[in-house]
């Protein structure tokens, strides 16, 4: 039935859940940091695997792209709250699913940071272990208080002036 759905139109002209979209990106991120695969081969690979359209995985990658270009401030964050970790040692799957979550509280305003959070936790218990689950939880829950302490002094400073 769900082919004969997939067929007719329906999983094409649907746009994806959120949550599935987070998926996606998780598992571009990942898969490049493993093989360093290029968008043009992640394409056909992504579509094939997860059976979605060309356009949910162009958007994905472009939110890729956008994580990319911030990794390093991503990185450092979770480098200066992760104290009993060093950032190398972080799994890759881990490390991925916190750029994410961190791109998302701080970069994205149409995500509310506890649905970052919420998300990150979900992803770490389907794609890695409960335990992981509470160390992205330890991670990103800090960082999260210090965004929002900034944008209330952000805030609080604009009516100053």
């Amino acid at each position: 039935m769900l082919t004969y759905l997939f067929y007719m139109g329906w999983g094409i002209s649907m746009a994806l859940p959120q949550q599935k979209t987070r998926e996606i990106v998780f598992q571009i991120l990942y898969s490049q940091d493993v093989v360093k695969i290029e968008d043009e081969d992640i394409i056909p690979f992504i579509m094939s695997l997860l059976m979605v359209t060309k356009k949910s995985v162009l958007q994905a990658l472009e939110k890729c792209h956008q994580i990319r270009e911030k990794l390093t401030e991503i990185d450092a964050l979770v480098q200066e709250v992760s104290t009993s970790y060093d950032f190398d040692r972080i799994p890759l799957i881990e490390r991925n699913i916190l750029r994410l979550a961190i791109h998302e509280i701080l970069f994205e305003e149409n995500v509310p940071g506890k649905v970052a959070i919420a998300e990150a936790i979900r992803l770490a218990r389907k794609f890695s272990t409960p335990e992981s689950a509470t160390f992205i939880n330890a991670v990103v829950d800090p960082i999260y208080q210090r965004h929002l302490l900034n944008k209330s002094a952000s805030k609080e400073q604009a009516l100053l002036t």
